[in-house]
């Protein structure tokens, strides 16, 4: 897709605070909503020390959390997607539907049938385990995918096509191993997987962030690098390009970032497909912009959702990852149909 003709370094600014603006007046939206309704005045009041005690424990405690938490996931799903989008040359790619989440998904649901009677899910300690078990998941899935795909190298479409098929047999383990747990752990994997930030403590918020400060920088400075595969292998490789080195390092990225995400956020759809076209459709196709934009528009959308899910049936709560597949799903047909 190409970018708007005069699109310049100036539009691309003022889109970057444009976002940041969206996001500071919907996070204060966010603090202000719930089955206790704050104010925004309250809800400054309490920011700056100023807040009653069940105010503070109301923000501090209980919401502030999961809205750290959902902006810190929608940022790391969507780069993960914008990563794998450029890596496989596919616009239809993302964690979700190559099977990256799932096995992420299955090694956190072998952490709760194995440990959860040994180990505190609410603990310090299991909010850093989890995103290690999420990584060991995604990476097994990432390897697997990598290795069936492997024919003389890496085809992008061979890799898609093993990517749903491997989905689908680890989706087949996941039941099987839902099945055999107890009925409250069955239930707490089942709406996990939904896609619910479930357990919003800062323990999960401090496991995350330094996968999402170091891993999406990291995304940026390889931009140029998804600029050049994207241009296909032949091209890539003669333009001095490894293209394989370049390929596995930056499907270890997205991987990375899926699977920490999915550890805190469970199986969130769609996110990682649709923003990475939000983003392109703003900025064209450069990936030195892709990326920055699909940050802060996947942050946006899941902070937006994970509202929408904890307000509009309160004080019964949608999982946030129901709330995006709605949101995303008419505009992933509009793409299908867009396909050519």
């Amino acid at each position: 897709m190409k970018a708007k003709q005069g699109f310049n370094k100036k539009n691309f600014i003022a889109i970057i605070i444009g976002l940041i603006a969206l996001i500071i007046a919907m996070f204060f939206v966010s603090l202000s909503t719930g089955v206790i309704h704050l104010s925004p005045l309250e809800v400054i009041n309490t920011l700056i020390g100023q807040g009653t005690d069940k105010q503070e424990l109301i923000l501090f405690d209980f919401r502030l959390p999961g809205i750290v938490l959902a902006l810190l996931i929608g940022a790391g799903l969507a780069v993960s997607g914008a990563i794998l989008q450029g890596v496989t040359q596919n616009d239809l790619a993302d964690p979700g539907i190559l099977g990256i989440n799932t096995g992420a998904g299955l090694a956190v649901v072998l952490f709760i049938f194995f440990f959860q009677d040994t180990l505190s899910m609410s603990s310090t300690l299991s909010a850093f385990i989890m995103p290690l078990f999420a990584l060991v998941g995604a990476i097994f899935a990432a390897f697997l995918i990598y290795f069936l795909a492997w024919k003389d190298g890496v085809n992008p479409i061979r890799l898609i096509l093993v990517g749903i098929g491997v989905n689908a047999g680890f989706s087949a383990a996941l039941i099987i191993f839902q099945l055999k747990m107890d009925p409250q752990d069955f239930r707490q994997a089942t709406v996990w997987l939904a896609g619910d930030i479930w357990s919003a403590n800062w323990s999960f918020v401090w496991a995350l962030l330094p996968w999402i400060l170091i891993l999406i920088p990291f995304a940026i400075h390889k931009a140029n690098s998804l600029n050049v595969l994207n241009l296909g292998d032949d091209i890539a490789a003669g333009l001095g390009t490894s293209v394989e080195t370049e390929r596995r390092l930056l499907l270890l990225v997205a991987v990375a970032l899926a699977g920490a995400c999915v550890a805190a956020g469970g199986g969130i759809a769609f996110l990682g497909l649709v923003v990475p076209h939000i983003a392109r459709r703003i900025v064209g196709p450069t990936h030195q912009r892709i990326i920055p934009i699909s940050t802060l528009v996947g942050a946006l959308l899941l902070m937006v959702s994970d509202t929408i899910g904890k307000t509009i049936l309160s004080p019964t709560e949608i999982p946030v990852g129901i709330v995006v597949a709605i949101l995303s799903t008419p505009y992933f047909i509009y793409l299908l149909m867009k396909t050519k």
